[in-house]
């Protein structure tokens, strides 16, 4: 009998198919990541990890407010406030998007700096974006205050469904907790970048190799979808 034939070694190799096709093309590619530092990477899977998280809890949301029975408290009533004696509806909630928003310019600005290696300008906007956050942070906790003086708790509320306590804290606690810590790391690098840190090689963390201001932009990008996340908080929470 004659020796069965071998596959010529220019002959395709067979290739799975579906998601383990996927999987196999990602694994064998040498290039997808080469030039992508460890620092960027893993912070894009943390927030693609928590792009997941937040969407749970906008789909918990409307799943809540579409199966109860109950009405639903009207956010532009309940997130009013009384200037002048005239009821203007979301106006804290519209000043909130706007400081927030407006720090996402600042944020970009400071990435643009840094890869210049303007170490000045670079911690400036950076300072300027840490003040924004803290701002958007304070008026929420004015904005918690005013509710829970109201009488809005986790259990319930006055106005309608006892869903929408639970809702908004969880939501927009967690959330403010993202700027809170956003903020902080914003002073920390500002005041790295300020000193010189990354143009002396100092030792330390978040220090990189000399003259390299890419922890600047790894912060931006949390930043950005800090930002980001408040754009669809502010949907489907505010404007619904």
């Amino acid at each position: 009998m004659s020796a069965p034939l071998k596959p010529s070694a220019l002959e395709p190799l067979p290739r799975s198919s579906g998601l383990a096709g996927f999987a196999s093309d990602w694994a064998s590619d040498q290039r997808a990541f080469k030039n992508v530092s460890w620092g960027k990477a893993m912070m894009w899977i943390f927030l693609l990890s928590d792009t997941f998280v937040f969407g749970c809890f906008l789909i918990a949301y409307m799943s809540a407010r579409m199966s109860t029975t109950v009405p639903w408290p009207n956010p532009s009533e309940v997130f009013a406030l009384e200037i002048g004696g005239v009821h203007v509806p979301l106006i804290l909630i519209a000043i909130m998007t706007f400081v927030l928003i407006s720090s996402s310019g600042t944020m970009a600005m400071a990435v643009n700096y840094g890869y210049r290696r303007d170490r000045r300008k670079t911690a400036a906007l950076m300072l300027l974006t840490a003040l924004f956050g803290a701002t958007f942070v304070g008026m929420q906790a004015f904005e918690w205050s005013k509710l829970i003086a109201e009488g809005v708790r986790p259990w319930g509320n006055p106005w309608g469904a006892a869903q929408f306590g639970s809702t908004f804290f969880m939501i927009t606690g967690f959330h403010g907790t993202h700027v809170t810590f956003g903020v902080i790391f914003l002073l920390i690098i500002a005041r790295k970048v300020w000193r010189g840190d990354f143009d002396t090689e100092r030792r330390g963390f978040f220090t990189s190799r000399k003259g390299h201001y890419e922890i600047v932009e790894i912060t931006g990008l949390y930043w950005h979808f800090v930002d980001l996340v408040w754009v669809f908080i502010f949907a489907f929470f505010y404007l619904w």
